[in-house]
């Protein structure tokens, strides 16, 4: 690079690029350096957008992983295009490639071909080989200088995760922008030479790759059986759903304990009146009754993070590739549907790591019937009112988890039957061109629990602050609309049971009578607004009894067993959140996929709730 830059190029904010392949723990150092804690997994492709932080005075960039220049994927596409257009650009001071120290020679091959880019267009260059810690801990050691001086740029070895070797880097970093560092004068373009290298840098000064295989395989040989494989993915997956109504438990019955002595409190420092009732109705019964499952949507990210940190999801891949095939998907659409669980915003947008175009389309259109935590408070709450919570295998398994893991069940194998129509139905053959299947599969290792664990915490008040707002206007709105008239005979004849009055014959066939067809209606705007709604009506009706109780008002209510299960098999299906909607046409350029989906969903979703409170 060129040693004189101009003054308003220093004083402008440097940009300092990480790049890399997936799963080179790249992603975690740029957590390390600014501190931004973004999400970080064991699998590849995960992150599909630009990401950037500030460290002291420059501006860190983590760019999407790619396994070549050549993209394959619409998310490598990304990447492609932001490192040409990083190279092109006079804000960008250095680019540091990222390494995998137990891939070494994999990671070069791709770190050459960047090196050779950099000096194409006369920027800074540095190689960091991360997770040296994997390396120590079969016992090998780096020649780090020695392998600088054939790559003719800085190299520095350090663990993210452990943070060997990272303060060190975090210092040299300033340094090495300032000092505009060289690239080196011979640098090959060429693939075959550019792989000859790789291999025979890997082998001079990389750990035996055989060692890493073999301790990988020997898991392998029990996760990826043809039929064991199989028994344990349906136990881990059945364990993940068990677990989010075994593990909240107590922690959702802190939450509404502390809710209703709250509610007490207030209730009785305040005197009688509008205010009182407000606060008791709205607040603590709409608002309140929703906050009491976000422990549940916490334990649900905090399971699928262990799996996507240990290097398990790949694996889970690879095992339902085969099976996805028959109904029209990639392997790769295993991770957006898991990925929808918990919020089917990112997991649409994680669909971009899907090479056929086709299935990438069948994949994002129906991720919406993968029962995100948004479904959480619904199910938590009707499967509490109709569900005993019998226990077996010492609390371990109850009634109430099995019957979660069934709803779940039923959200997938709807949306593989949806999948499956469409295929046979030859949707979406614009481009029929089919990439073989290749997944690199990770290795293991354990999760790193800072990260992990602000996820978990982040997940929570993310999903707070997106639903909070939303609950709180329709708590308020539906609370002003059951009040008044005062004195005019209750709900029954407030503004709001005039309205539902109205509404009630279209939700008479699912056995609910007009309060939960204004939850329903009032749930388009975003799910679990049915809970807050039927918090804030069961609140005016029920005064002072139970504030935070919601459940037992419902079972004293005498809602069907049927009606229940019907609403229950409605929330699978129906496709009730704007946001999503959004996403979708703007991943698809379609207004008529997206609002096709809530119209043909919804039309499904009334009609399965028909059929089961007609059997039950």
């Amino acid at each position: 690079m060129s040693s004189t830059v101009s003054d308003n190029h220093k004083s402008a904010q440097q940009k300092v690029v990480l790049i890399g392949r997936p799963n080179s723990g790249k992603s975690l150092l740029f957590n390390q350096l600014t501190g931004l804690q973004q999400k970080v997994a064991n699998f590849p492709g995960v992150t599909v957008e630009l990401k950037s932080g500030k460290m002291k005075d420059l501006t860190i960039v983590d760019f999407p992983g790619t396994y070549s220049l050549h993209s394959f994927s619409q998310d490598e596409q990304v990447a492609v295009d932001a490192i040409y257009k990083a190279l092109d650009s006079d804000e960008t001071s250095l680019i540091v490639c990222v390494l995998d120290a137990s891939r070494l020679e994999r990671s070069l091959v791709f770190g050459l071909q960047i090196q050779a880019l950099a000096k194409k267009h006369n920027k800074g260059f540095v190689f960091v080989i991360n997770m040296i810690d994997d390396a120590l801990r079969f016992g090998h050691e780096i020649d780090v200088q020695g392998l600088s001086a054939e790559l003719g740029s800085p190299v520095f070895a350090l663990s993210a995760k452990t943070l060997i070797g990272l303060s060190e880097f975090q210092q040299a970093l300033p340094d090495l922008v300032e000092q505009q560092t060289c690239t080196p004068q011979n640098v090959s373009e060429n693939h075959d030479e550019v792989i000859t290298q790789s291999r025979h840098l890997a082998y001079k000064y990389g750990m035996n790759a055989n060692v890493v295989l073999k301790q990988q395989n020997k898991i392998d040989q029990f996760l990826l059986h043809n039929w064991l494989g199989g028994i344990a993915f349906m136990a881990i997956m059945f364990l993940l759903f068990q677990s989010i109504f075994t593990w909240a438990t107590p922690l959702m019955d802190a939450v509404e304990s502390g809710i209703g002595i709250l509610a007490t409190f207030v209730s009785g420092a305040l005197p009688e009146g509008v205010i009182n009732d407000f606060l008791n109705d709205a607040i603590f019964g709409g608002v309140g009754s929703f906050l009491v499952f976000v422990p549940q949507i916490m334990v649900l990210t905090f399971i699928i993070g262990l799996l996507e940190d240990s290097g398990y999801l790949a694996r889970a891949a690879l095992i339902c590739h085969k099976p996805l095939s028959f109904f029209g998907l990639s392997g790769r659409s295993f991770i957006p549907y898991l990925s929808g669980h918990a919020c089917a915003i990112p997991a649409i947008m994680a669909a971009r790591t899907i090479e056929s175009p086709r299935k990438r389309l069948i994949t994002m259109m129906t991720i919406p019937l993968m029962s995100c935590s948004a479904r959480l408070p619904v199910y938590a709450l009707l499967i509490a009112v109709f569900i005993p919570q019998t226990q077996y295998l010492g609390g371990l398994v109850n009634t109430q988890g099995m019957v979660f893991f069934g709803l779940y069940m039923t959200g997938i194998m709807t949306a593989l039957i949806v999948s499956f129509v469409m295929d046979k139905m030859h949707f979406a053959d614009g481009d029929k061109s089919e990439m073989p299947f290749i997944l690199e599969l990770p290795s293991y290792r354990l999760p790193h629990w800072k990260p992990l664990m602000y996820r978990v915490f982040n997940s929570a008040k993310y999903f707070i602050r997106r639903a909070a707002p939303v609950i709180f206007m329709v708590a308020v709105g539906i609370w002003f609309l059951g009040y008044f008239p005062i004195h005019e005979g209750g709900l029954e004849n407030s503004y709001l049971g005039h309205i539902g009055h109205f509404i009630e014959p279209l939700f008479e066939p699912l056995g609910v009578d007009w309060r939960y067809g204004v939850a329903i209606l009032m749930s388009f705007l975003a799910r679990e607004v049915f809970v807050g709604t039927l918090g804030t009506l069961f609140g005016i009706e029920g005064a002072d009894e139970n504030i935070a109780g919601l459940a037992a008002n419902i079972q004293n209510d005498g809602l069907t067993f049927g009606a229940g299960m019907g609403l229950l098999i409605f929330y699978v299906i129906a496709l009730q959140c704007v946001a999503t909607v959004a996403t979708i046409k703007a991943e698809t350029g379609s207004q008529k996929i997206a609002w096709g989906l809530v119209v043909g969903y919804g039309a499904l979703a009334y009609l399965m709730a028909f059929i089961v409170n007609s059997i039950f």
